[in-house]
């Protein structure tokens, strides 16, 4: 199946119920996806994921601060982890693969084609946002949202609700970028919290700022202090086709 029918598949599977016979099918598609992505990032971790618009160019000053963030993450011992695309998340790639870290990259397939960067050890193509959501929310330990648009602003607000009713444990979520988030930040605390539609705890969870060292050395400290990761190595299993190569270490 080409990427222009497997754009058509997507659309008609939020078109409403189908035959039994077409879920069916999909639901074993959905499931292949998910298994391919398990078995892809089960030795990439430990991970923290970087959210960012796709549509800054490479003098941006954006640009610059991801590559910054992507570095400094890396330097403190993390897989840095990305949508994959150009933009910010090519930046945090490239950084961090300039510093010898781990750079992972799991893209979408889209309508008008997001090419995937070169700046990544591991690169995975996921047709479903979803999937894709899944894997970049399994594998971290922290959550690093730099400016963005829509699907930036999805996918932070997914993890902070996770965070916020328990699915997921209380990872940092951080804004990277001072001057961009303020203003959300305030119609969260006056609007929001005002209203009793949210928690101040739930504002007060995000971590703010605009430097990158301070970013990299607060989720350092938040893994290893509040959730206790150590140094440890992930032995593969050769009769699940995992090869040697693939340990990872922290």
């Amino acid at each position: 199946m080409d990427k222009s029918s497997d754009l058509v598949e997507e659309r008609l599977f939020l078109d409403g119920p189908q035959s039994r016979i077409r879920e069916l099918g999909r639901a074993i598609r959905i499931f292949r996806e998910v298994i391919y992505g398990f078995r892809k990032l089960h030795f990439v971790g430990p991970c923290v994921t970087v959210f960012g618009s796709a549509r800054f160019a490479e003098d941006h000053p954006y640009y610059e601060f991801g590559r910054e963030v992507g570095a400094e993450l890396a330097r403190a011992g993390f897989t840095v982890m990305t949508g994959g695309g150009p933009g910010v998340m090519e930046a945090a790639n490239r950084g961090a693969m300039e510093v010898g870290g781990r750079s992972i990259g799991c893209n979408i397939v889209l309508p008008h084609e997001q090419a995937p960067n070169p700046y990544t050890d591991t690169f995975i193509e996921f047709k479903y946002f979803f999937v894709r959501k899944l894997m970049l929310a399994k594998y971290s330990y922290a959550f690093v949202a730099l400016p963005g648009g829509f699907g930036t602003m999805d996918e932070l607000f997914e993890i902070a609700t996770l965070v916020q009713t328990a699915k997921m444990k209380q990872f940092p979520i951080v804004l990277g970028g001072i001057e961009f988030w303020e203003p959300l930040l305030d119609f969260l605390k006056n609007t929001m919290v005002t209203g009793k539609t949210i928690d101040q705890a739930d504002v007060d969870r995000f971590i703010l700022s605009d430097s990158p060292k301070e970013i990299a050395s607060k989720v350092r400290a938040e893994a290893m202090d509040r959730f206790g990761l150590r140094k440890t190595k992930a032995k593969p299993h050769w009769w699940l086709g995992e090869r040697k190569n693939a340990k990872q270490s922290y």
